[in-house]
């Protein structure tokens, strides 16, 4: 029976960068890139896999992951309405296809993502498949090979899906202690929380040819801070230029080039798997003592959203304490430290050695500042890549002196401009965060006002987080939130709400240990006391971590943040007001929640 015929309008293509007619079959034939100017198409994950895997070795990964929607968050469509409807369009479960394959005879494990589901966002679900692919990796001795195609985290999940930077950073630092060769490819585009922790967390970074990639898009830089940007701003060969990435690829050689990478990582020492910090299936979280959280948060009430617009608001006021308020007043004898050593000394991040009662520790903070002149000198608390490295340097010294780390986090995000960016905004975050997760020593973060997206995780990768009572702790600001899901910047309100970014909304998701309570009318009222209340609440925390082993201390640190990609909200997530202390048997790091009382 002969075929029926095929349009002739599905025959050809026009290429969207030079606009050239091109036949079907010479584009595939071609792996859809562009014979007259080369422009690489976008694939998906099944074609990706296609022409990375020799054929018939592909193996998914087995299992499933439940469906996450643990804000029940409704912009101009309820979330779960456009998980179905990206399912449906691409087939798709998850914005990621994860298996085992051979590339040239190679074993590797594979993690590709397919940017035509919701824009290859990072959540909860794809953050848990990520996970399983890095822990597949590490159970088998095997490299792992990561395809990031993403506009950044997800939305519509809130900070938990903020979590999932710091979740698979922790499984790819694993994978590096074990000596195992990991390679991320940088497709177009990739940006945001992805281009911030595992893109370019990895051994080896290839950009295939034209990939654009960074922390802050074009857009969002020239509506944020209005800088005119360079020519070829952000591509592959940007990057290439400025030390982001190893190599830029033309895909027709992409394949080749792995190859070779896998083999001679196969030709050195073999891996040898070492006891995982982390485990092969998501951790029973052991329950806070007393405390049984809802499944889900309920939709936000008119007064709800008028809550968490107050608290955006008192974290943003240029009267509360800044972190050098906290050292003159929580901390003794504070010694700064500049410099990251490299050619930088990021005013937006303040670090040093100081005391906490009878304890040396070393402290990193964002400083905003209390008036217009401060905070320009200051960035306005935005970190640039110099920040980043300083708190690592800083980190590091504390780690090799013994000291616990305290944190202190108050910033819109990281500073999105385009000497940024040249600089390596993304990798600088993603260090910090993969640094953090197997840093030998206890640490604590405080949330004291904002905690803006990754900028504030870079910092917050910490054995417990505490919030001040007004603090707030976010994928986006709620401003970014309501232009591009709401369509409508005066949402603003209405996004504070529904990202559940409040002290109290995070305890109950158990994205924080627990809450400091702050004196009448906010620490803007009241500095002194509310130093008084975060000075108690580190005291009744850091004794109990440092009488802990580093290899528990590790172990646990790994598991707070692998409940986050199991899919929703852990089972331990605490309620009521309080700080987190760990229990009194050290045999776990597991919190419980007590009341910090003022004096």
């Amino acid at each position: 029976m002969k075929p029926p015929a095929t349009p002739e309008r599905e025959l050809w293509l026009r290429c969207t960068a030079c606009r050239s007619l091109i036949y079907r079959r010479r584009l595939r034939r071609n792996l859809e890139v562009c014979p007259e100017c080369g422009h690489h198409r976008r694939l998906t994950a099944t074609e990706r896999i296609d022409q990375l895997a020799d054929p018939g070795s592909f193996s998914p990964l087995p299992g499933q992951v439940a469906e996450v929607d643990p804000l029940e968050f409704v912009d101009s469509l309820p979330y779960r309405e456009r998980l179905a409807r990206a399912r449906a369009a691409t087939g798709l479960t998850e914005a990621v296809v994860c298996g085992t394959a051979r590339i040239g005879g190679h074993r590797a494990v594979l993690a590709v993502m397919d940017f035509r589901f919701l824009g290859g966002s990072l959540g909860a679900a794809t953050g848990e498949w990520i996970t399983r692919a890095a822990e597949q990796s590490l159970a088998a001795g095997e490299p792992l090979i990561l395809v990031s195609s993403s506009g950044g985290a997800r939305m519509q999940e809130g900070v938990l899906a903020l979590m999932q930077m710091a979740t698979i950073s922790t499984a790819i630092a694993e994978l590096r202690a074990a000596g195992l060769l990991t390679v991320s490819v940088i497709t177009d585009p990739t940006y945001g929380g992805v281009a911030a922790s595992f893109a370019t967390n990895t051994d080896v970074i290839v950009a295939e040819s034209g990939a654009r990639m960074g922390f802050a898009g074009p857009r969002v830089i020239r509506e944020t801070i209005r800088q005119a940007l360079p020519a070829g701003f952000q591509t592959a060969e940007f990057l290439l230029r400025h030390g982001q990435v190893d190599l830029v690829v033309q895909r027709r050689d992409l394949r080749a080039r792995l190859r070779t990478l896998l083999a001679l990582a196969a030709a050195g020492r073999p891996a040898v798997p070492p006891a995982s910090t982390v485990g092969q299936a998501p951790p029973a979280i052991v329950p806070t003592v007393g405390q049984a959280p809802p499944a889900t948060v309920p939709t936000a009430r008119r007064g709800q959203q008028s809550d968490a617009w107050r608290c955006v608001r008192t974290a943003r006021d240029p009267a509360r304490p800044t972190t050098l308020d906290y050292l003159q007043t929580v901390f003794d004898g504070f010694v700064e430290l500049h410099g990251d050593r490299v050619g930088g000394d990021c005013p937006a991040i303040v670090a040093g050695l100081a005391r906490l009662a009878d304890h040396p520790v070393a402290v990193v903070g964002h400083q905003k500042g209390h008036d217009a002149r401060e905070m320009l000198a200051r960035n306005f608390g935005m970190a640039s890549p110099a920040g980043y490295r300083k708190a690592m340097r800083v980190m590091r010294l504390a780690a090799r002196l013994g000291l616990p780390v305290i944190t202190l986090i108050d910033t819109p995000g990281a500073h999105p401009g385009v000497d940024a960016e040249e600089q390596g905004q993304a990798a600088a975050i993603a260090a910090c965060l993969r640094t953090s997760a197997r840093l030998p020593t206890p640490m604590i973060a405080v949330v004291t006002g904002e905690g803006g997206s990754g900028g504030a995780l870079a910092l917050a990768v910490a054995d417990r987080v505490l919030m001040l009572q007004n603090a707030v702790y976010s994928v986006i600001s709620p401003e970014g939130c309501a232009a591009i899901l709401f369509h409508d910047r005066a949402a603003a309100p209405r996004a504070a709400a529904a990202l559940r970014l409040t002290a109290a909304d995070l305890l109950r998701l158990g994205v924080v240990d627990g809450t400091v309570a702050e004196p009448p009318g906010g620490a803007q009222r009241d500095p002194v006391g509310a130093a008084e209340r975060v000075r108690t609440a580190l005291l009744a925390v850091l004794p109990a971590l440092l009488a802990l082993p580093v290899p528990q201390l590790l172990h646990g640190r790994a598991r707070r943040f692998r409940r986050y990609a199991a899919g929703g909200v852990p089972a331990g997530a605490a309620t009521g007001t309080g700080a987190a202390v760990p229990d009194a048997d050290a045999s776990t790091t597991e919190p419980r929640p007590i009341r910090v009382m003022p004096r």
